[in-house]
């Protein structure tokens, strides 16, 4: 087999240029020209701008892997955050019901308290605040039985109210508790007068389950439904012009020589949990003794004598 013939011009294997140095200084001298010129004369702005505008999209495509890693990944973080914090809100929410549920409760026993204080001043400090602490056993009686008796300086006869009106009055007394017998017991009975007419009456408690009425009232007297009674305070043991009830129904019949009012107390009568004892020194003066029939006879006689 004939070997074919090297050509003799054929270029040499490694093709030697310019040296690195050469090359290095003259790069380094064309990037200072270039940076001089575009310093001095803003050649390059356009050039720059066109190339930002080429390699944005390459940018936003380099970028967006790495930062929908970082959006999942804040999602997530996000996520659980929230429902750590709902599960501690929740927590917090459970703890609260119970205060939150017993706040309006709570606002309302601050006002009928501040009533009750205002009404202690009123009578020039003679009340003593008391609570109620059970009811009587008797299912026919209408009586409870308050915290302080005469430790206290409670005494029987004694008014007693809440932030609405005349609850009843004491009637026995103990050495750390006392008895309130309720204007609608059956054996209460309290002198009113209708605040818009001026006429005086008597309250009557009728007992469990019936509301309390007028007696004793003549049919033509000028009572409506919805006068309000007050006590009228001729009897020595309530203060006058205390709320006490409300008229709810009238019957009038000319055959009769009394009508039939019934009427709806105005204070929370065996719902109230504070309650109010008013001193006697609220009350009108005592009334005086009568005297006694042998002393009218001997007055009689003597008269007679004289005469």
């Amino acid at each position: 087999m004939a070997m074919r013939p090297i050509p003799v011009d054929a270029p040499a294997f490694f093709h030697r240029g310019p040296s690195p140095l050469a090359r290095l200084a003259f790069f380094g001298l064309l990037s200072i020209a270039l940076l001089f010129a575009d310093t001095r004369y803003r050649y390059l702005e356009g050039i720059r701008q066109v190339a930002g505008a080429v390699l944005y999209p390459f940018q936003r495509a380099v970028e967006m892997p790495a930062e929908a890693v970082a959006w999942v990944g804040r999602y997530f973080a996000d996520k659980a955050h929230l429902a750590d914090e709902n599960v501690e809100l929740r927590q917090a929410l459970t703890a609260q019901a119970p205060i939150a549920q017993a706040y309006p409760q709570l606002r309302e026993e601050n006002d009928r308290l501040k009533t009750l204080l205002d009404l202690q001043a009123r009578y020039g400090n003679t009340g003593r605040a008391v609570e109620v602490l059970y009811t009587g056993r008797d299912p026919f009686t209408q009586k409870v039985f308050v915290n302080k008796g005469m430790q206290a300086g409670l005494a029987p006869g004694e008014a007693v109210l809440d932030d609405r009106g005349v609850v009843g009055q004491v009637t026995r007394v103990f050495p750390y508790m006392a008895e309130v017998t309720l204007v609608t017991d059956k054996d209460q009975a309290v002198p009113v007068k209708i605040e818009r007419s001026g006429v005086r009456s008597v309250l009557f408690g009728n007992g469990t389950g019936r509301a309390p009425d007028l007696r004793f009232t003549a049919p033509s007297a000028d009572v409506r439904v919805g006068d309000r009674l007050l006590t009228s305070g001729i009897d020595g043991t309530y203060p006058p012009n205390l709320p006490v009830a409300e008229v709810i129904d009238i019957e009038r019949d000319t055959g009769k020589m009394f009508a039939r009012i019934a009427t709806r107390p105005l204070s929370g009568v065996d719902r109230s949990q504070y309650l109010l004892v008013l001193g006697q020194a609220a009350a009108a003066p005592a009334r005086p003794e009568e005297p006694a029939e042998s002393d009218v006879v001997k007055r009689g006689r003597g008269r007679g004598r004289r005469g």
